[in-house]
């Protein structure tokens, strides 16, 4: 193997040295400083701060309206992440299966993937709405009449199939790679050994696609998590009251509009707290489920 000889020492640090910037500048810095700000009552204008302690700590853990939000955003996770993973990874065995007008079928499924997420909850907010929304007219004929913003299970329902429409694409497109990259010899020497479509797919291409699960189940939580802020501002639109929002939320509701810097802080290292220890889980107990050869 040919190794590449850099003529200066440096260089290689010069190389790098935008990305450690990007990542000191916009995570290591904020991060420390929601840290810092975490043990401080700060004032809302920047002009003092006194040091409380753990007290924004055990204020949040304490607060029952923190344990209703946590508890909706874990039912939120585990919902737009099942839900995501099994449509998209039942669109992509059928898209392999298609002989004819496979690229348009894959074209039409993938075209999702460009739309930003306050524009999903735009297009959630219109299919949604009271008076011109096509799926509240729909399930009204089921006699579910749905008042979006001002019925939790309602609103609820809206953002998990919004942000569920939102990340099927991304799951299609790596579900359907994994399904072709599948050895036609093997998929040939299970169609020999077993007969039932539906045993082959969970006792041999469900195995071999478990990488392509795993690093999607990664993706789904954090999207679930992070990425769904975009599409929840725009459904409750910047009036949440009642209204069901995750917990990335009311760091922005209780640190933007509220004021309160130390406790929104303090949320803060409490949901980085969460994700490093399911992090773990998910690569301690998870991986070690999954073959990659």
């Amino acid at each position: 193997m040919k190794k590449v000889q850099f003529q200066s020492r440096w260089m290689p640090y010069l190389l790098l040295l935008p990305q450690l910037s990007i990542v000191t500048i916009f995570f290591l810095w904020p991060a420390a400083e929601a840290v810092r700000s975490s043990f401080y009552l700060e004032d809302p204008f920047g002009f003092s701060s006194t040091f409380v302690g753990f007290d924004n700590f055990i204020d949040t853990l304490t607060s029952t309206d923190y344990g209703r939000v946590a508890r909706f955003t874990a039912l939120f996770t585990f919902f737009v992440t099942f839900l995501s993973l099994g449509i998209a990874l039942l669109l992509a065995v059928k898209a392999d299966k298609v002989l004819r007008g496979a690229s348009t079928y894959k074209t039409l499924l993938m075209w999702v993937y460009a739309v930003a997420p306050p524009v999903a909850g735009l297009i959630g907010v219109l299919l949604f709405d009271q008076h011109v929304g096509p799926m509240v007219d729909f399930f009204a004929m089921f006699g579910w009449p749905m008042q979006i913003g001002v019925d939790a299970f309602d609103t609820s329902f809206a953002m998990i199939v919004t942000a569920v429409w939102k990340q099927i694409p991304v799951n299609f497109i790596f579900f359907l790679s994994g399904l072709q990259g599948i050895s036609k010899s093997v998929q040939e020497a299970a169609s020999i050994d077993c007969r039932s479509g539906f045993r082959r797919f969970w006792t041999v291409t469900f195995p071999l696609l478990a990488p392509t699960g795993f690093f999607l189940l990664i993706i789904n939580i954090t999207y679930a998590f992070f990425d769904t802020f975009g599409i929840i501002d725009v459904i409750v639109k910047n009036e949440p009251g009642n209204n069901p929002v995750t917990l990335v939320y009311k760091v922005y509701l209780d640190g933007f509009r509220g004021n309160d810097l130390g406790g929104s802080s303090a949320q803060s290292v409490i949901l980085m707290a969460m994700v490093f220890v399911l992090t773990i889980i998910q690569f301690r107990l998870i991986e070690r489920r999954v073959h990659y050869t």
